[in-house]
């Protein structure tokens, strides 16, 4: 395992103590929780637009969509246990 040093201004080195005695663990878990969460949030991040561009290069391909207002209709119904018939597509392209 490798060593990484941080430059902690006095006051942020204040925060950590605090936040990490109120959460019960000492400063060094609290930080290693702190960047653990941050890199996970960057992946989940990073997935998620990796796959609205995926549905982006879809849409711009097949240039069919659904509108928000016909979907949020057809999810609220299908929520209520109804069998709606599925919104229709319209075309992107004109």
């Amino acid at each position: 395992m490798q060593t990484t040093t941080i430059r902690l201004d006095d006051t942020m080195k204040e925060r950590i103590a605090a936040a990490a005695d109120h959460a019960g663990k000492s400063a060094h878990a609290f930080i290693l929780d702190a960047i653990a969460q941050t890199v996970e949030q960057v992946e989940i991040d990073s997935e998620f637009n990796a796959i609205a561009d995926e549905r982006w290069k879809t849409i711009l391909a097949c240039g069919k969509t659904v509108s928000w207002e016909d979907a949020k209709a057809y999810l609220a119904a299908k929520s209520r246990g109804e069998s709606p018939n599925r919104p229709l597509t319209r075309s992107t392209r004109r």
